[in-house]
């Protein structure tokens, strides 16, 4: 019943504008019943300077000024629709680090299966397989959000999501469910 709530919502979004379907975003995230993957805040550049380390933020391409506030505006939307606290994971990389943690959302869990795989897409199958396993062990019936990188989304969505964009997705099939932005 309620993935059918959740179908007329978007239903509605295509229908009657983006704003009526993201309250049933919102209910799918805080029920649980969807996760929230969330794309690194504004971090200027692609991809990483070579020879950067996981362990060394200096090495690698970080938040900008604009990406630290997006990630805050992002943690006010979560709790303005009623999610304060959430299972917050995030990949090892720096700038998903701090997009995690500036959303405020509760403590952070690294999770290496949400690493980027921009530099090595051999390995796309089998790290989309990996996040497919970590979705399905999520604690159920509370709120997830996974912050990774655009190839690990676009590799389980198709999505080319913008930076700070969250793409919400069904935690069984993974299906697309809806886009959040908060610009």
């Amino acid at each position: 019943m309620r993935l059918f709530q959740i179908a007329i919502g978007l239903w509605l979004c295509c229908v009657g504008g983006p704003a009526m379907a993201e309250p049933a975003l919102w209910q799918a995230l805080r029920s649980g019943e969807a996760v929230a993957l969330l794309r690194h805040a504004e971090a200027p550049g692609t991809g990483d300077p070579p020879g950067f380390r996981l362990e060394a933020c200096a090495t690698q391409r970080n938040l900008s000024p604009a990406g630290r506030a997006q990630a805050a505006r992002l943690g006010a939307l979560f709790r303005a629709n009623g999610i304060a606290n959430a299972e917050t994971r995030s990949s090892q990389w720096c700038r998903c680090r701090d997009t995690a943690a500036a959303l405020g959302l509760g403590p952070v869990q690294d999770a290496p299966v949400l690493n980027s795989f921009f530099g090595s897409p051999q390995s796309a199958s089998t790290q989309t397989a990996a996040l497919r396993a970590l979705i399905d062990g999520l604690p159920a019936g509370q709120p997830a959000v996974l912050v990774t990188h655009q190839v690990n989304i676009t590799g389980l969505t198709g999505i080319y999501p913008g930076s700070g964009e969250v793409i919400v997705v069904a935690r069984q099939g993974y299906r697309v469910l809806g886009r959040i932005k908060s610009d």
